[in-house]
């Protein structure tokens, strides 16, 4: 295989690494019942004018399994913060104690644990959908190198071996959605 067939290979194979990433930080933003600093990524707070990530503007822990404490470096952005967590419709309620937030994580009903395990769904295609994405691309570079001068069985085989490379990463999300589905569905 020459130089360009394995770079278009190497592109497709980086791409969907990429997708089954991001997949694995979305989940991890899908609660299963217990409380993580990761369920306030992606929460963004008016820091004196600028939006910012709630990460770079408090230290987030969590002391017990139920509980999530914000501590914010500057006290006078609480309120900021508070408005923030709650405007992210996360499905908890922060309560200012003054110099922290403290963000009691309640059990999951029966009806949450189903709209999260659909959340997921909703992720896991949309991340099937970016595996296809970057198939195609790989596979139009295929066929433009065609054009170029690598032979067409030499072009079919790079093909085949994309179309390979895809069936695996989704196979990975499938048996990723099912690891989170059983870990969300558990009581």
């Amino acid at each position: 295989m020459n130089e360009e067939a394995q770079l278009c290979l190497d592109e497709a194979k980086e791409g969907m690494e990429d997708a089954l990433g991001h997949l694995d930080r979305e989940f991890q933003k899908l609660r299963a019942g217990k409380a993580s600093p990761q369920m306030l990524e992606g929460i963004i707070v008016d820091y004196y004018g600028a939006m910012t990530p709630i990460e770079q503007t408090a230290n987030i822990n969590t002391p017990d399994p139920r509980q999530i404490i914000v501590q914010p470096w500057d006290k006078s952005i609480l309120g900021e913060l508070e408005k923030a967590i709650l405007n992210a419709n996360l499905g908890f309620t922060p309560k200012n104690e003054g110099e922290v937030l403290r963000i009691s994580v309640p059990p999951l009903t029966e009806e949450r644990r189903l709209e999260l395990v659909k959340k997921a769904k909703g992720q896991a295609e949309t991340t099937r959908i970016s595996i296809r994405n970057t198939r195609r691309t790989a596979n139009d570079l295929a066929k433009s190198l065609e054009k170029d001068g690598l032979p067409e069985d030499e072009s079919k085989r790079v093909q085949d071996m994309i179309q390979e490379l895809t069936d695996d990463y989704i196979k990975k999300v499938d048996e990723m959605l099912d690891a989170k589905e059983k870990d969300v569905m558990t009581v």
